[in-house]
């Protein structure tokens, strides 16, 4: 079981930039594929970022602008983001499993969530 608790949204002006970050807790982390997924009103939970062994993928909208990240020796992962959009508002959440069962750009496939932190972009 791992317990994962996120920290870092805020509001911002669009061009601005923000670090989120991760904390796991529960068991070894460093073995756990991790995730960045985001949630706006009204729409359904998007694939932001994700780290999946030494592999690295982002959503095309977030390309060049966000980076993953993770630290074993603390247990978190982080995510960069900059050059913020209005677009980026929503809640962010980060996800991480050991096993990831289908495509890991499905929330179905991650087990662990945190709570979210909420990102807001103003215009």
């Amino acid at each position: 079981q791992v317990q994962l608790l996120e920290s870092g949204g805020g509001l911002v002006q669009a061009g601005d930039s923000l670090r989120l970050s991760c904390a796991a807790s529960g068991r070894t982390f460093s073995g756990y594929n991790t995730a960045w997924f985001r949630q706006a009103p009204g729409k359904e939970r998007e694939f932001v970022a994700a780290t999946i062994g030494s592999v690295t993928d982002y959503v095309g909208s977030v390309k060049g602008r966000f980076t993953i990240s993770r630290d074993n020796a603390k247990n978190t992962v982080y995510l960069q983001m900059n050059s913020l959009k209005p677009e980026d508002t929503a809640v962010y959440y980060c996800a991480a499993d050991a096993t990831i069962t289908g495509s890991y750009r499905s929330s179905s496939a991650w087990d662990f969530w945190g709570q979210g932190t909420q990102v807001t972009v103003s215009s």
